[in-house]
């Protein structure tokens, strides 16, 4: 017999170590939940948020470096003037297209001397900002040739401070070729998922019958900022998590927490409790 009982997932119930299959143990088979997103400098809270949903969080590390602008390269912070963008200088002249980890940054430059100068200085009456100096002193210091090394440092270092548990993996490691939109299917299969999530506003773009004809679930949620409390004047929204994780530190959790309104799917894992 199989008793089945749905549980609300208030974050991962487990990390998977084994992403190849359904993770099965003491009786107990856990529903898995993927998600995917490119990984962007220093990203919003948004992107956190839909990690925190998360089992398996998917960075597109190998897809197509846009040619416009994008948030790959840039993101906002605040000062004492407002809004302050901050980034990364590569190189696209003359390149064509290129892949995400491929992309190269202006060594020459001093951007992140320039970066970390303008961290400092805007943020240096944070309550948080000094737990954190040190280590933002190491991450803008290390020699990056590459964009996604210096990004991938970052979502690394933001993770763990924020105490999100999802399991983060590259596509690249992955060793998927496929295009959108049967990419994400291709890589829910994978890993043997059993929902993909997914932002609503996305939901026009997502492949559902592909994802049921595998067997996979699509579920969708809309992120809303929280209010929290600020540097500089009035709340500015959608900054980079380290204006959270400076201004809130510990509290940093469970305010991304509150921004997460399901829709579609009402959030929960099915455990099926093997009898």
């Amino acid at each position: 017999m199989c008793l089945l009982i749905k549980i609300t997932r208030v974050f991962p119930l487990f990390v998977c170590e084994k992403i190849n299959y359904k993770y099965l143990t003491g009786g107990f088979i856990f529903d898995m939940i993927i998600s995917i997103n490119q990984p962007y400098f220093a990203p919003f809270p948004g992107f956190f948020s839909k990690a925190m949903r998360s089992d398996i969080l998917v960075l597109l590390d190998s897809v197509q470096f846009p040619l416009g602008s994008t948030w790959l390269t840039r993101n906002r912070f605040k000062n004492h003037q407002g809004i302050l963008r901050l980034i990364v200088p590569v190189r696209k002249k003359g390149l064509g297209l290129q892949k995400i980890n491929e992309v190269r940054i202006f060594t020459e430059r001093s951007w992140a001397r320039k970066h970390l100068e303008s961290l400092k200085t805007a943020y240096a009456k944070a309550p948080f900002f000094d737990e954190h100096l040190k280590s933002l002193e190491k991450i803008f210091s290390e020699s990056y040739e590459k964009l996604i090394d210096v990004n991938l440092a970052i979502i690394r270092y933001l993770t763990e401070s924020i105490r999100i548990q999802s399991k983060i993996v590259l596509l690249s490691e992955i060793g998927i070729e496929e295009k959108e939109p049967q990419l994400s299917v291709e890589i829910c299969r994978k890993l043997g998922a059993s929902h993909f999530l997914a932002q609503s506003g996305a939901r026009k773009y997502i492949a559902t019958e592909a994802f049921k004809d595998s067997g996979i679930e699509p579920i969708f949620f809309n992120y809303r900022p929280v209010v929290y409390p600020q540097l500089w004047g009035a709340f500015e929204r959608n900054l980079s998590a380290f204006d959270l994780l400076f201004n809130c530190g510990p509290k940093s959790f469970e305010i991304i927490r509150k921004g997460m309104q399901r829709s579609g799917h009402p959030g929960q894992s099915i455990l099926r409790i093997l009898i």
